[in-house]
């Protein structure tokens, strides 16, 4: 296969790479006698109509990107049902073989690489390209140590940890955006974030979020903040550490942008290289005048040794120089007091003069590079102060001198202290204290107090059971501190336990007492009356017939006490038995004046009988 000429015009002459997706060979064009690279894509995906087409599409797209950081595309094709990527041959190793080779890069090193990444990156954005699989593998190394970025457009086909959603392959796992791993829009941001990866490998050669499978690895970069990258190399400045921090934030709009990105390395890279020069003992130095011995000038213009000195003087009469004469000084003295006059005069007429003031803008919270750019459009100098600050990110302003929207003088000087994180600490051990005591250790290291649980325990109440971060565990001054505290004993909930942790009062009897007496009691048991219902009754008018809860038991203050009132209804008189007639006497008078009282009664007069028989 390597005799193989694709498109009769590029000779394959060996394999110089392969992965899942590809075959790299290096190939002569014989239209233009020059080296290319070769791109042959597996023979599996030749039945992907899909997959073909866009793959064209992209390549072609990038063809028309010309830049010295990018791999130059110059064409694509297909022979013979194999279809390939014809790009620029760079005799060189990858990025990450360099990072696997020397280990963490120098801080220098490592920015000026990333620097000409996100040149490349600005170049391709505003192409409307989107890499989408930048990574170290991506990036070739040139002998003369410049970045060139490669694969644009087949890096969406990428193959090894890589991860599909619907079919379509959207980056390295490793790499990759948040968006591109719940398989969301991808943008230009999602290139920085790649890169804010890459740069985090580069100065610790570490990856930020490793797992045992893909899927672990993508969840991570989903829900996982990485470890700030200053914990394994603590020489890394607050300024770098902070651009990397942004360029990984988990939102795109927090991210700058390529050429943002691009602007920002440079300022770190110039004050790398400007401390590096500082202590180079080979770096060119200016030497004062003073610094170089003296030679004598004889008349004839030649150097003269102290042999021809005393030759000299011996042969010319001495004379007193005129440097040396009275003249010389009175003139120097006049002199150097007009100077003196002349210089108090103009520094005075100098600050008098300068009548133009500036208010001093508001810089807090804003990257290093980005706040010193706006104090010196405002006229006005900056000497920066860094400070450990847990609460605002490394490398953004914490707070400024003078303060903002102070009027001031221009070209006055502004100190801004910059962020160096939170200071890195041991977490102590604060179990066993009382809870003041530990509150009082938490402030004393510059630590805040969170939330503040109870527990059940043995121990004395209020003891520090334990605490969250745990002890030993490294933390960073201004961080958050959450304790566990004991509660005591649990007791048993008895009456009288419950009197002690209750409010509790008696309700009063009020019962036969009448009404407005009654609320005064419950009242002034610090209860309420509740209900109040009228019930008829024979008792006394408007007093109490009953009461709930009954009189004499415990309940909680507040409670509500019901009544029931007696609205009074006389009693019903009993029934009278209907009154029977008398009945009459009957005198039983006889002739013979018989006495006999028993004699019968004659019977009662019939209705047709109007007056009664008797015996005259």
């Amino acid at each position: 296969m390597i005799q193989r000429v694709l498109g009769e015009r590029y000779e394959l002459e060996e394999k110089i790479g392969s992965g899942g997706m590809a075959e790299v060979y290096k190939a002569h064009d014989r239209l233009l006698a020059r080296p290319v690279a070769v791109k042959i894509l597996h023979a599996a995906y030749r039945s992907d109509v899909e997959f073909i087409e866009r793959f064209h599409r992209e390549a072609k797209s990038a063809a028309r990107l010309t830049n010295t950081h990018i791999v130059s595309v110059y064409d694509v094709g297909e022979d013979d049902g194999d279809h390939y990527i014809v790009m620029e041959y760079v005799k060189s190793s990858t990025l990450k073989k360099k990072i696997q080779d020397e280990g963490p890069l120098d801080l220098l090193a490592a920015v000026s690489i990333a620097k000409d990444i996100a040149d490349g990156l600005t170049h391709a954005h505003a192409n409307n390209i989107v890499h989408c699989d930048i990574k170290p593998h991506n990036v070739l190394m040139t002998e003369d140590g410049h970045a060139k970025i490669t694969d644009f457009g087949i890096a969406r086909a990428v193959t090894e940890s890589t991860l599909t959603y619907g079919g379509n392959v959207i980056g390295s796992v490793h790499y990759f955006s948040p968006e591109q791993a719940r398989g969301g829009s991808i943008t230009p941001k999602s290139d920085i974030y790649s890169l804010g990866i890459v740069l985090y490998e580069m100065l610790t050669n570490r990856l930020p979020f490793t797992g045992d499978n893909p899927v672990a690895i993508a969840m991570k970069h989903l829900e996982d903040e990485p470890i700030a990258p200053s914990r394994y190399r603590p020489q890394i400045p607050p300024m770098l550490e902070s651009i990397i921090c942004r360029a990984m934030s988990k939102s795109p709009e927090i991210r700058p942008s390529s050429f943002e990105m691009m602007q920002e390395l440079g300022n770190v890279e110039k004050i790398l290289m400007s401390s590096s020069e500082g202590t180079d003992p080979d770096a060119t130095k200016v030497l004062k005048p003073t610094n170089i011995p003296p030679r004598r000038i004889n008349r004839q213009g030649l150097g003269t040794t102290s042999k021809d000195d005393a030759k000299i003087k011996k042969t010319v009469p001495e004379s007193k120089p005129f440097f040396k004469s009275k003249i010389f000084m009175f003139m120097m003295v006049f002199v150097l007091m007009i100077g003196f006059g002349v210089g108090i005069f103009a520094a005075f007429g100098n600050v008098m003069g300068n009548s133009e003031t500036v208010v001093v803008p508001d810089v807090k919270g804003k990257q290093l590079a980005l706040a010193r750019q706006i104090l010196e459009d405002g006229k006005l100098r900056v000497n920066v102060a860094e400070t450990y600050d847990a609460s605002v990110p490394a490398g953004q302003v914490v707070s400024q001198d003078p303060d903002v929207g102070k009027t001031v003088k221009s070209n006055r000087l502004v100190t801004i202290y910059v962020s160096k994180g939170g200071e890195e600490i041991e977490m102590p051990d604060l179990t066993g204290l009382a809870k003041s005591a530990a509150v009082e250790r938490i402030q004393k290291l510059g630590l805040n107090l969170g939330s503040v649980y109870e527990k059940d325990s043995e121990s004395e109440p209020g003891t520090v059971l334990s605490h969250d971060p745990n002890t030993g565990t490294k933390i960073t001054r201004g961080q958050i501190i959450d304790l566990v505290v004991s509660r005591g004993v649990p007791q048993t909930q008895t009456q009288e336990v419950q009197q002690v942790t209750r409010k509790v009062t008696q309700v009063p009897d009020v019962a036969s007492v009448n009404l407005s007496s009654a609320e005064e009691s419950i009242t002034g048991r610090g209860l309420k009356v509740g209900s109040i219902t009228y019930q008829e009754s024979q008792q006394t008018d408007g007093t109490i017939i009953s009461q709930s809860p009954s009189a004499n038991s415990e309940v909680d203050l507040d409670s509500y006490v019901d009544l029931v009132v007696a609205r009074y209804v006389p009693p019903e008189p009993e029934p009278q038995p209907e009154p029977q007639p008398e009945p009459q006497p009957v005198d039983n008078y006889n002739d013979d004046n018989n006495s006999d009282t028993s004699a019968p009664v004659e019977p009662e007069p019939t209705r047709e009988d109007s007056q009664p028989k008797g015996n005259y």
